[in-house]
């Protein structure tokens, strides 16, 4: 068994202490910068610790490889994405669909910062697709959650389908914002009002409480 298998095989190491909490903080933000910007193969342990400003010594103390690393990444990203729609859920109740929409759209792109080498780590890595999976998971199982906040009688199958629209949607929108998808100036606000028409469709019908619903769409 080669050294880089067998070290592999080590796991990270979590700190007890706040300094060393805020050092693992540094040294992932460090990692997710360099990933996102040069891809996970190209990205080096030493640049890593360079950019953090640490000592190589001190990125290996607490991750022995690379791997490591981004193992720890993705269940960071995966940590944030879970917090920001629980708290898009207890938001939802106060919001109309239109608000809701604007709200979604938004936070896709405000979430992108905080995940941004998710999609190079889902690249490398020979399990993407379940990270990919998990991703996604989460985001459709959050957003639905919100959808029936928004409108108590919508049933979850349906909302997870409105859900799978959205999400998408708001990846369209992303790429139009970063110039990554075929875009021209005003057609953000247009897709934007298309999510609001939309969702304002969908939701509407729902919005009763369900033992009030006779009417409303399957």
């Amino acid at each position: 068994m080669d050294s880089n298998s067998s070290r592999g095989k080590r796991t990270s190491l979590q700190p007890m202490r706040a300094a060393g909490r805020q050092r693992v903080e540094e040294l992932l933000e460090a990692a997710s910068d360099l990933m996102a910007e040069r891809g996970y193969e190209a990205t080096t342990m030493a640049e890593i610790a360079a950019r953090a400003g640490a000592k190589i010594g001190s990125l290996y103390r607490f991750f022995p490889n690379k791997e490591a690393v981004a193992d720890a990444l993705v269940q960071r990203h995966i940590a944030v994405l879970e917090d920001e729609y629980a708290a898009l859920a207890k938001r939802a109740a106060t919001l109309s669909p239109d608000a809701l929409a604007d709200v979604l759209i938004e936070l896709l792109v405000t979430l992108h910062p905080r995940v941004k080498s998710l999609s190079a780590l889902m690249e490398a890595r020979t399990d993407k697709m379940e990270i990919r999976d998990r991703a996604r998971g989460h985001a459709i199982v959050g957003i639905a959650a919100a959808l029936r906040v928004c409108a108590p009688g919508l049933e979850e199958a349906l909302a997870r389908d409105i859900a799978a629209v959205v999400l998408n949607t708001m990846k369209v929108l992303r790429g139009m914002i970063t110039k990554n998808a075929p875009t021209t100036p005003d057609a953000p606000d247009e897709l934007r009002r298309m999510h609001r028409l939309y969702l304002a469709d969908r939701l509407e019908p729902f919005r009763r409480a369900p033992d009030s619903i006779t009417d409303a769409e399957p």
